[in-house]
């Protein structure tokens, strides 16, 4: 695993493959958040996260992909899969309710341990391009934030009382930062 977190995309067969490397936090959410509207602009509508070497995500990162569940769900086509995750991401993903958002597969043995080696192998074959880790300005952080934050209680309304106090800081700060 690399020591600084990186993302890898590529495309294969129409679906969109997104591997993360390293924690899925508020530092990478940004340019995954612009390659997706980018992939859904060309017409792509199929979406899958490799989370095989992503050990933790935090709330921006769970809210970028709540993002672009619902822009498909908006779009009216598509579908965000989660794959290889560990428990520890997919506790976090269904504590906010976003288990309900995209499928998810667990990286774990059993009945669905051929399609998680497949999805392994796919997404080593087809995420190789890194998505560049631009230095986003505070205000664009703020604004990466929020959309996540509003994402995810979006997607599941009783977020709003988890997010609250995160939601009224983001909103000051952008008001405060215009």
């Amino acid at each position: 695993m690399n020591a600084v977190p990186s993302i890898l995309v590529g495309t294969e067969n129409q679906r969109v493959w997104v591997r993360v490397e390293g924690k899925g936090s508020f530092l990478n959410s940004g340019g995954l958040k612009e390659f997706a509207r980018e992939m859904t602009e060309r017409g792509y509508r199929d979406f899958a996260v490799d989370l095989r070497n992503c050990p933790v995500m935090d709330s921006t990162f769970m809210g970028t992909l709540a993002g672009i569940a619902l822009r498909l769900n908006d779009l009216g086509e598509g579908e965000l899969r989660v794959v290889n995750l560990n428990e520890r991401n997919r506790d976090l993903l269904a504590n906010l309710g976003l288990d309900q958002l995209f499928r998810m597969e667990t990286g774990e043995g059993g009945a669905g341990a051929a399609a998680n080696a497949a999805n392994a192998a796919n997404a080593a074959n087809a995420a190789r391009e890194a998505l560049p880790v631009a230095e986003e300005d505070k205000e664009a952080r703020a604004r990466t934030m929020l959309e996540a934050h509003e994402a995810c209680v979006e997607a599941n309304p009783e977020n709003a009382a988890k997010f609250k106090d995160v939601l009224k800081y983001l909103k000051e700060d952008l008001r405060n930062s215009g």
